[in-house]
């Protein structure tokens, strides 16, 4: 079996790299031989995981692409962070809801209400503002070149740079509150696979509930869970 684990560990350096890589490249990669590093490609290549190109260098196949999109019909992020935002409610007694950019705009796929007489409602489905938003603060902070620039190109007003880069600094945004009065949210990202905030996961609360100090380490815990589960890592316990 740790000959197994140990070859399908190749596929996490070339799924980790934006380029097709050299054999001198994997071995170092993986602190092996070339000649190891060579069989255990071979092996795939075999099973139709790794492929070289022109110039025999080596890269995932179209074969992972099936596998990903097979594990997304059989369940989403959404689906898959269920569990995540079930212990974080749990632990901090308030909703939590997963988001992601759609549409130019931050929106709701995921939910888990908490059992609080007096709690914010955020249904499945709900778009939300980049300006005031906790979520699309962390969206826009977090996003790369390309992203930033389609947002900007957008009518929808986006939080300026101050906000932005305190985001950035802190890892966590806060909502302006001016969105939903009396409700306030806090949201931290969620990377992909490539290093890109794809998703956040936020906290949402009557304002007068709200303290950051209990709620900052619950909420970037749940966010590294669901990265990694993004990432195609098992998910913290």
């Amino acid at each position: 079996m740790s000959t197994v684990l140990k070859t399908m560990a190749v596929l996490d350096v070339l799924a980790n790299s934006s380029r097709s890589m050299k054999l001198p490249e994997i071995a170092a990669a993986m602190q092996l031989s070339r000649p190891t590093a060579y069989q255990r490609l071979l092996t795939l290549m075999e099973a139709g995981w790794v492929e070289q190109d022109d110039d025999m260098r080596y890269r995932l196949s179209m074969h992972a692409c099936r596998i990903a999109d097979a594990a997304l019909e059989q369940a989403d992020l959404g689906t898959r962070a269920r569990s995540v935002l079930e212990k974080l409610v749990q632990e901090v007694g308030e909703t939590a809801s997963l988001a992601v950019l759609e549409g130019g705009l931050p929106r709701i796929v995921a939910r888990v209400g908490s059992q609080s007489l007096l709690r914010a409602e955020q249904k499945i489905g709900t778009t939300m503002s980049l300006e005031g938003s906790a979520s699309g603060r962390v969206l826009t902070a977090f996003a790369d070149e390309g992203m930033l620039a389609r947002l900007r190109a957008n009518d929808e007003p986006l939080a300026d740079e101050v906000v932005l880069e305190a985001t950035r600094q802190n890892g966590y945004a806060v909502s302006s509150g001016y969105t939903q009065s009396g409700v306030i949210a806090m949201a931290a990202p969620i990377f992909d696979l490539r290093g890109r905030c794809s998703a956040t996961v936020s906290l949402i609360m009557p304002q007068t509930r709200f303290e950051l100090a209990s709620f900052e380490a619950p909420l970037r815990a749940a966010a590294e869970a669901i990265t990694e589960l993004q990432q195609g890592k098992q998910a913290s316990k």
